[in-house]
């Protein structure tokens, strides 16, 4: 039976809504807002996502087009192209990075037993790198060619689930391998020292820590 509730409402209610309140609480992103909040622009651009929108006028029409469904989706705020590009362009990014490892976090727990096909216990990951084209007056900034913009957008995946782990935007120039030292894949190469590894239990909060760090060796002055 219908309840009233879109597909979409629905997988909103699955977002842990407090945690979000935290991260626009952390850096103040509804200081000064009197409509159109953190909260309705991510619902907008979440919205956006999962119905292929294009652009922000195909986001503009798609909404306005149901605008007497919005409250029962979650947005509140009036929604015009000007208002979402200015959020885009003004309300601090952090707040959605924040959030977004508040859900990866989540969703690698949920996936932890995940059989991907590969009988390891270990974490496998993927690394997919995307080269996006961009107009170059638009984006002067990223010139990859004569006459072309680019960035690369590299996505290291947990295959148990493939969650998003880590993600790092670059110009079009920045050769791949660059990638896998910020990743930690040539730590070895430039550390091949022995390493101690160090498990401490937190019996308070009942959690376990894992630490790495270098070994130490101290060697004992005899006095004659």
């Amino acid at each position: 039976m219908n309840q009233g509730k879109t597909v979409f409402s629905q997988v909103i209610d699955f977002l842990p809504k407090r945690k979000f309140r935290q991260c626009v609480d952390r850096y103040g992103g509804n200081h000064r807002i009197r409509s159109f909040t953190c909260y309705d622009q991510f619902l907008c651009m979440a919205f956006a996502q999962l119905s292929y929108r294009e652009s922000l006028r195909d986001i503009e029409c798609c909404l306005r087009a149901m605008r007497e469904k919005l409250y029962h989706i979650g947005i509140r705020g009036k929604v015009f192209r000007s208002t979402l590009a200015d959020a885009n362009e003004t309300r601090d990014w952090r707040i959605y990075n924040d959030f977004a490892q508040v859900l990866i976090h989540e969703a690698r727990r949920l996936y932890i037993d995940h059989d991907f096909g590969l009988e390891l216990k270990e974490t496998v990951y993927a690394l997919d790198v995307s080269t996006i084209d961009l107009c170059l007056s638009g984006f002067p900034w990223a010139r990859f060619r004569k006459t072309k913009a680019a960035i690369k957008l590299y996505t290291l995946l947990d295959l148990r689930g493939d969650i998003p782990t880590f993600i790092w935007i670059t110009d079009g120039k920045v050769h791949g391998v660059n990638v896998l030292y910020a990743t930690g894949f040539y730590s070895r190469k430039d550390y091949p020292e022995k390493l101690r590894r160090i498990k401490y239990f937190d019996a308070e909060k009942g959690r376990s820590f894992v630490f790495r760090k270098s070994l130490l060796v101290h060697r004992r002055r005899s006095s004659v």
